[in-house]
Order: C-alpha cells, then sequence, then structure tokens
C-alpha cells in the first residue's frame, strides 16, 4: 500500500509543472553527455590505449603487441615525425601575421567606412568556402605559369627568373601558409569587428580629453577591452597551425617537405597501417596544444596586467565627463 502510493506521488510529480521542467533539464543534459560519452570520451580512452601497442586495424586483439612508450619515443626520434612537427612553426608564423592582419582591418572597419559591410562580407567570405575547394584553387593558383605567374609576368618578371611555389623548399610552405592566412584571417577579423563595437563609445571622447591620438586610444582603450576575444582568437589560431591539413593534404599530398603532422599521421594509419604510432602522435599533440594554451592565456594575462586599471581610469574619466554634461544642463536650466 505504502509503494503504491509513492509511485502515484512520483506521477503525479512527474506530470506537475515543476517535475516536467526537471525532467527536461535532465533529459536535455543526460543526451548530450551521453553523445560526448559514446563518441568521444570511449573513442579518445581507445586511442589512449593503442598508443602502447604495436598494432594494426586488422590485428586481432590477442596478438596486438604491448610496447609501452616506444610509440611516443618514435614520435620524436623519427625525422618524418618530429620534421613535421616542426614544419607546424611556418603556420604558427602564418597565424601571427593572421592576427595582426585581420586586427587591423577589424579596428578599421568597425567605425564608419564607406562600403564597409561590402569589405567585411568579402573578407569574411573565404572562410565560408570547404577547405577542399581551397586546395583545389590554390593548386591551380600556384601552377607553373599559371594565375600567379601570369600576374607576376605583367608586373615585369620573367617565368624563368620566377620559383616553383608547390617545388622549391625555400617558398612552398610560405605558399600554403599563404592559403592558409587568406582561408582563416576572415574569421578573426569578424570575431574583432564584433568586441570592438561593443566597447562604450564615451570612452573614446573621455580619452580625447587627455589628448589621445587613435593609436594611443587602439592600445590604451581598444586592446584591453576585447582582451578576451583577442586571447580567444590566438588560442584557435595557433592550435589551428599545429593541426593544419587539408591545404598541404589537398595543394601537395605531403610532398616536397610540405607533410605537415597531420598530413603525416594521416599516412602513418591509414597507408602503413602503424595505428599504434598514429595514436601515440595525436596523443603528443594533444599535449603540445594544452601546454601552448597555457602558456597564450599567462602570456595575455601579463600583457593586460594593466588592462583593469586603465578602464577604471577611463570610466572614471567618462563619469567626469557625465557630471560635466548634467551641470551644464542643470546651470542652463537655471538660468532659464
Amino acid at each position: 500500500m505504502e509503494a503504491k502510493k509513492e509511485s502515484f506521488n512520483l506521477i503525479k510529480w512527474a506530470k506537475s509543472r515543476k517535475g516536467q521542467k526537471v525532467l527536461i533539464c535532465l533529459a536535455f543534459t543526460a543526451i548530450p553527455l551521453l553523445l560526448l560519452l559514446v563518441f568521444t570520451y570511449i573513442p579518445f580512452g581507445e586511442m589512449v590505449k593503442f598508443s602502447f601497442y604495436k598494432m594494426k586495424y586488422s590485428t586481432p586483439v590477442e596478438k596486438r603487441v604491448f610496447v609501452g612508450l616506444k610509440n611516443y619515443i618514435d614520435v620524436f626520434q623519427r625525422e618524418d615525425c618530429f620534421g613535421a612537427l616542426k614544419l607546424s612553426l611556418f603556420y604558427m608564423a602564418g597565424s601571427l601575421i593572421q592576427l595582426a592582419l585581420a586586427l587591423y582591418l577589424a579596428t578599421i572597419l568597425s567605425f564608419k567606412v564607406k562600403g564597409g559591410n561590402f569589405f567585411k562580407g568579402l573578407m569574411f567570405f573565404p572562410y565560408l568556402i570547404s577547405g577542399i575547394a581551397i586546395g583545389f584553387i590554390f593548386k591551380f593558383f600556384y601552377t607553373r605559369g599559371f594565375v600567379l605567374d601570369t600576374i607576376l609576368q605583367w608586373i615585369g618578371f620573367e617565368l624563368e627568373n620566377l620559383p616553383y611555389w608547390l617545388k622549391d623548399q625555400s617558398v612552398n610552405n610560405w605558399s600554403l601558409v599563404a592559403t592558409s592566412v587568406w582561408r582563416y584571417f576572415g574569421q578573426n577579423m569578424v570575431l574583432f569587428i564584433g568586441a570592438i563595437m561593443s566597447v562604450d563609445a564615451e570612452l573614446y571622447e573621455a580619452a580625447e580629453l587627455d589628448g589621445a591620438n587613435k593609436f594611443q586610444q587602439f592600445i590604451h582603450i581598444i586592446l584591453p577591452s576585447i582582451r578576451t576575444i583577442v586571447t580567444l582568437n590566438a588560442i584557435l589560431s595557433i592550435t589551428g597551425a599545429l593541426s593544419a591539413f587539408e591545404q598541404p593534404y589537398v595543394i601537395t599530398n605531403g610532398a616536397n617537405g610540405t607533410g605537415t603532422y597531420f598530413v603525416v599521421m594521416n599516412e602513418i594509419a591509414h597507408v602503413s597501417q602503424k595505428v599504434g604510432l598514429a595514436c601515440a602522435m595525436a596523443i603528443v599533440l594533444l599535449l603540445i596544444i594544452f601546454a601552448c594554451t597555457i602558456l597564450q592565456k599567462l602570456f595575455f594575462k601579463f600583457v593586460f596586467r594593466d588592462a583593469d586599471s586603465e578602464d577604471e581610469s577611463y570610466a572614471a574619466k567618462k563619469a567626469k565627463r557625465k557630471a560635466e554634461k548634467e551641470a551644464k544642463k542643470n546651470m542652463k536650466k537655471g538660468v532659464a
């Protein structure tokens, strides 16, 4: 009888408004967590386990050879793996250029510029194009005697004096980095524009009272105010630089020293069938990304250490300016 009563109360509670709200919240929480568990955390745990074995995809469980940390040691000893890791430095340099360019254009386009919306759309458009399509576009663009070489010949360069943009190892990685910058800087720019437009316009007036020029306003108002977005964009750009894949894979297929870490990992996993080594490479990359993220956060925390005090300073000037305006209004009313 008691159990029946408890069951009835539970059903009644479940049908009530409060009970339905709780059940809906639990459902919306449980379903994403279940999907994350099944498609992210369990596969990640399996990948960590595989990184300690010498195995292929088709190797039965009982025939897998446990090798301990050998795969991790091979990541740093094999020339193709470690060389590909060093290649990420090209893309990191490109990501810094990308951020600087995006921040510069975002600062200009955040204010009233003739045709500003057109230029915003034009520069954001490459980010909307598929990476594979961009790869094919630039493969044609860089091919000997085609688009880029033709443009340079119009300017006055001789074709014989131009390098092979995708074969010459002194320029081919920079060519691929330029492709990556062209594709992604529009995304960074849009994020910067959104952050800059949220800065209170009265802070600029307060800065002008101090006699600050546009560059000083950028350094002391805009940059500290958007520090969260600057940090986010830097983390996304450096992470993207470490995991560059589409451009080198589609344009050169990793040939002539352009094989990035992901391209080499793909070849080791799917061509050589060295699954354990490929898993170890993925774990090493994850640890590097974690380390870079923490270092970036510490770096920006140090760079923007005076930002709060500057914000307070300009906020005080803003309040002072507002008080002056109110005082003038009151004086005019008194005179009237």
